[in-house]
């Protein structure tokens, strides 16, 4: 059995003659959380829709707890416990928490084909879940557009938990969110990781992402720049291979090379 609960080996991604990703490998442990890092443009979301099931990879492999996989639709991804969470969150504004929180997949009570919602044991649910990441939810039942938006991402997450996620996607979690709130979001992607969760946390912000992650991938252009350990990579490297440093630094050469020849 391998050490790795998902593995995507040399995926490559082609939109007719447009290389959306190449060759790109992602390893991920059980209670890891990889970060994966590029600007807009890299290939973050072409990578999201393929481990989601959206797109089938054109090159590559997808291999979960051990197994070559092919994922035919985003339901499929979901039954082998990848559950991804975009930054619209799917969520309703003015449906309930409890609604929002299971969304389809409501408890019910009564006898076969008199089934009815069990409105009180999915309140109860919904309210010690969030209450479980120290959101206090005094009324299931309030609107999910009167919460602020780091409870939503919680929400969310939590609802992608509590149905059997074994590894969680996120996508820009902390993007719209100010410093409190988007620490309370990245506790709880700490604390979720420590109980087993698998996470792969995709993000442009290296300041959110460094203190957080064990391991972070780096994309440009739809190629992967290599995969480091905290240990092995420090927060200003990180930040020079996001911005593109070699090339900020050709840049400066080539405008001294032109002052230069301005000025003569």
């Amino acid at each position: 059995m391998s050490d790795y609960l998902v593995q995507f080996n040399n995926i490559s991604k082609f939109f007719g003659k447009v290389i959306a990703l190449k060759d790109v490998t992602m390893k991920l442990r059980k209670g890891e959380i990889m970060c994966l890092l590029g600007d807009n443009g890299a290939g973050k979301s072409t990578l999201i829709k393929t481990l989601a099931g959206v797109h089938k990879p054109d090159e590559g492999e997808i291999i979960v707890e051990g197994k070559k996989t092919i994922f035919d639709s985003p339901k499929d991804a979901l039954d082998m416990g990848i559950a991804t969470v975009y930054q619209d969150l799917a969520l309703v504004s003015l449906m309930s928490v409890t609604r929002n929180f299971f969304m389809g997949r409501e408890p019910m009570k009564g006898p076969p084909f008199f089934k009815t919602f069990d409105i009180k044991k999915a309140n109860k649910i919904a309210a010690e879940r969030m209450g479980q990441i120290g959101i206090d939810v005094r009324d299931p039942s309030q609107a999910v557009g009167t919460m602020s938006g780091g409870e939503r991402q919680c929400l969310a997450i939590s609802r992608a938990i509590y149905f059997g996620a074994k590894v969680l996607v996120l996508d820009e979690p902390t993007s719209a969110l100010g410093v409190h709130q988007a620490s309370v979001v990245l506790k709880y992607i700490v604390k979720a990781a420590s109980q087993g969760l698998a996470v792969i946390l995709i993000t442009h912000n290296v300041h959110h992402a460094y203190p957080v992650g064990n391991s972070f991938t780096v994309l440009n252009r739809g190629k992967s720049l290599g995969t480091y350990a905290k240990k092995d990579i420090t927060r200003e490297k990180l930040l020079s291979m996001m911005a593109g440093g070699e090339e900020l630094n050709k840049l400066e050469v080539e405008l001294q090379e032109m002052n230069r020849s301005s000025a003569n």
